[in-house]
């Protein structure tokens, strides 16, 4: 027990800061080697590591992996950003047209694979036409967070709990899709207050990269289509049949990956593999400390002092420190095997939907979207920094989730 416990927090160290301190491993690589030690070291059987991985979240989830890449192939992402860039609007109704963007295309594909896709075209963007471009990246970066809490496929996280909780597409969509809508405008509201007066830069940028646009990928209409009614063909059957997700995103992807004019490796190589990786390494941790009794009797602890897992409102607490200390997914995955057979599984849905999409929004590691969005800005002389994310994250991660409190509460 003491060696299975030491590995899982050694793992959730990484989770947290980003690396294992002192060696060169990151998540994915902590995750993977916690779960080959785990079972290298008989602290659980390979026949429970393998039963541990669930397959449907996987699937699933690289189904619709290969459905964005698709539209990323195509050249989709960056059309579609240099349109919204180019629109002929003041400062914030573009910021606008952005939260509004990002928010509809992460809550209909994978807000991670949206957010790697367009976040250096806004920065070219923002730099070209003279604008501060802190608020846009920050208002692209809470809008996909909150946007994608809205529906089950919006997100790793969602994904993982709907699995758990049985959800339908439907079920989850009439729960947590409202609140999100509204957390958009309230995005909006707090970038326009925070950053009131500082819309254009101050001083003349001295790269060339800051007065011109990079040359735009071509858009393979055809591709694009094809992408469009494959996505709209899977939600379909998402919403108007039973039919295991799982099974529909594979079928989608299938259709995608067979083409005369595209080749497969393409799509595959924008699988973001590290992520499913990270996924299975962390179901075969949790499995193995599971079987400790441990997290039972952390679970009565919480109990004790009022926060049942099974309470939605005591998730959506438990859900936003948690994932703002190792992350959305392990948070997710740490509480995955307490709330099956819930007495209000669409409820407690919303709650760990929106608790981990609204308050991510705090720090820039608190999600995927937000370290996409600092790294790709400092590669282009961008510095978002952690105290400038805050100072607007912090006001968004609290106003929505108090929105997130009410409707929980109005849900019963």
């Amino acid at each position: 027990m003491d060696l299975t416990l030491t590995i899982f927090v050694l793992v959730y160290v990484a989770m947290g800061v980003g690396h294992l301190p002192f060696f060169r491993l990151d998540r994915t690589g902590a995750a993977m080697v916690g779960a080959m030690l785990l079972i290298a070291l008989g602290q659980i059987a390979p026949q429970d590591a393998w039963a541990a991985i669930d397959y449907r979240t996987i699937g699933l989830l690289f189904g619709l992996m290969v459905i964005s890449a698709a539209f990323g192939v195509a050249g989709f992402y960056d059309f579609a950003a240099r349109k919204v860039g180019a629109l002929d609007v003041g400062p914030k109704t573009l910021l606008a047209v952005i939260i509004g963007f990002s928010g509809i295309f992460s809550a209909l594909l994978t807000n991670d694979v949206v957010a790697v896709a367009m976040t250096p075209i806004f920065c070219q963007i923002c730099l070209a036409r003279r604008l501060n471009p802190l608020p846009f990246l920050l208002g692209f970066c809470f809008a996909a967070n909150v946007g994608s809490s809205a529906t089950l496929i919006g997100s790793p996280q969602n994904m993982i709990a709907a699995e758990a909780l049985n959800l339908s597409f439907n079920g989850f969509l009439r729960v947590a899709a409202l609140p999100s809508l509204i957390g958009l405008p309230v995005v909006w509201l707090v970038l326009v207050a925070v950053y009131r007066g500082r819309w254009t830069l101050a001083t003349p940028q001295k790269t060339a990269t800051a007065t011109a646009l990079p040359a735009s990928e071509d858009l393979d209409r055809v591709e694009a289509l094809k992408a469009g009614l494959v996505t709209l063909a899977v939600l379909v059957a998402f919403v108007a049949t039973d039919r295991p997700h799982m099974l529909v995103a594979l079928l989608g992807a299938s259709f995608l990956l067979v083409s005369r004019s595209v080749e497969s490796e393409k799509l595959i190589r924008r699988v973001d593999g590290d992520l499913l990786l990270l996924l299975i390494g962390l179901f075969i941790v949790n499995a193995a400390v599971a079987a400790t009794g441990l997290p039972q009797q952390l679970l009565s602890a919480l109990g004790d002092i009022g926060l049942d897992l099974n309470q939605p409102l005591s998730m959506l607490v438990v859900m936003s420190v948690l994932s703002n200390i190792v992350g959305n997914n392990p948070a997710v995955m740490l509480v995955e095997p307490f709330i099956r057979n819930a007495a209000h599984p669409e409820a407690l849905g919303a709650a760990i939907a929106l608790g981990t999409g609204f308050s991510s929004n705090a720090v820039i590691f608190g999600s995927l979207a937000g370290i996409i969005v600092a790294e790709q800005g400092g590669r282009r002389g961008i510095v978002v920094g952690f105290a400038e994310f805050a100072r607007a994250g912090v006001p968004v991660a609290l106003a929505t989730l108090l929105l997130a409190a009410g409707w929980i509460v109005w849900l019963g």
